[in-house]
């Protein structure tokens, strides 16, 4: 089970730095406007500090390298989720009903009861709450901006993934292995979320209780019952929110007698009740892949997803310098936007009461204010 402590870890980590300010004495000044909004010296200072804690994640004995080509691209990264957010709002792309869906996702995982108590452990925590949900939302409406405007018009064609397909047997060439699932019924009782586990002596009337419920779920599994489903409900697994996925393992991964009975199984079949150390367990063989170069239908799915994103991020840079040629944007000294447009409309500089100011907001949508 997740405990409250694994909040940020479950959803947050993403945004844990950007929510906390790292230099009490930034003056915070613009740096740059974009249309109507606005960014901040702290603003990218935030967004330095989190993009280099994630490469380090990435590439900790790199980071440095990878560091100097992405750090000139924080205030571009900005300026891009300004002009996503400023079409999403053209668009009448609110993120709401997804924010929604996703906090509520959190919550499950959480086994928390409701989304006052996602707050309460947020603040446990030191996380603003108000301020995670408007970064995921922001996030939301960018992805669904860049997913209308930008991905729906990728295609890929069936002779594009064949000869993918052709050119990289040897990167699709797999071993054989097992994907899982589990239904766990515990022996142990139940400990408080903020004491770590420790094995606890066997009570015998708790383990007939918990074989005798083991053996009645695989009955109704045996009557068609979904594993998925069951999982989420009766699983004392940490894995019972994502309906007992244990996701795939190798020859030699698992306990000898467990490979035994699940290298033996088709996909969809399960395993007899099997007793471990944590309990009774029912194992199921989600997919079974084979050692070699798997058939194309098998793959084809996923070798899409690797040309759409081959194809989406030059297209996405396209897409931005585009919105960039139709927006205002003005930068201070000494700051460079990596994806500016030579094409891009320069702000107009008016003395205060010059006639010429009337004349440009009429011809001029938004108003510009120069710094």
């Amino acid at each position: 089970m997740l405990k409250r402590s694994s909040f940020i870890a479950v959803a947050l980590f993403a945004f844990m730095f950007a929510l906390a300010l790292h230099a009490d004495n930034i003056v915070d000044e613009i740096i740059a406007r974009v249309d109507d909004w606005i960014i901040t010296r702290s603003d990218l200072q935030r967004a330095i500090q989190t993009t280099q804690d994630e490469v380090k994640q990435q590439f900790p004995t790199d980071w440095e390298a990878k560091w100097a080509l992405i750090q000139p691209t924080v205030l571009r990264d900005l300026i891009d989720q300004k002009l996503l957010l400023q079409k999403g709002k053209e668009l009448g792309i609110t993120g709401d009903t997804e924010l929604v869906k996703q906090l509520d996702k959190i919550r499950q995982q959480m086994h928390l009861a409701s989304i006052d108590d996602l707050e309460k452990a947020a603040k446990e925590q030191g996380v603003s709450f108000e301020d995670y949900k408007d970064q995921t939302k922001s996030r939301i409406i960018t992805e669904q901006v860049i997913g209308r405007e930008v991905g729906s018009r990728i295609h890929i064609t069936n002779e594009e993934v064949l000869a993918w397909y052709n050119e990289h047997q040897k990167e699709i060439q797999t071993t054989e292995e097992v994907q899982l699932e589990e239904i766990l019924v515990s022996t142990q009782a139940k400990q408080p979320d903020d004491k770590p586990a420790t094995p606890q002596p066997e009570d015998p009337a708790r383990v007939a209780a918990a074989e005798a419920k083991a053996k009645e779920l695989l009955e109704q599994l045996r009557k068609g019952a979904k594993f998925e489903e069951l999982a989420r409900k009766s699983s004392d697994g940490p894995s019972a929110a994502q309906g007992g996925e244990l996701g795939g393992f190798k020859r030699g991964e698992l306990a000898k007698d467990l490979e035994e009975k699940t290298f033996s199984l088709k996909p969809g079949q399960f395993t007899d009740v099997l007793r471990t150390k944590q309990g009774f367990l029912i194992l199921k063989v989600k997919a079974h892949p084979q050692s070699g170069v798997p058939p194309l239908k098998d793959v084809d799915d996923k070798i899409r997803n690797v040309l759409y994103q081959q194809k989406l991020e030059p297209t996405v840079r396209a897409y931005m310098t585009k919105l960039r040629e139709q927006a205002y944007i003005e930068i201070k000294p000494g700051y460079v936007d990596a994806g500016a447009s030579a094409n891009q409309a320069k702000p107009m500089v008016v003395a205060e009461n010059d006639p010429a100011a009337e004349i440009a907001k009429h011809k001029k949508k938004k108003r510009f204010v120069v710094f």
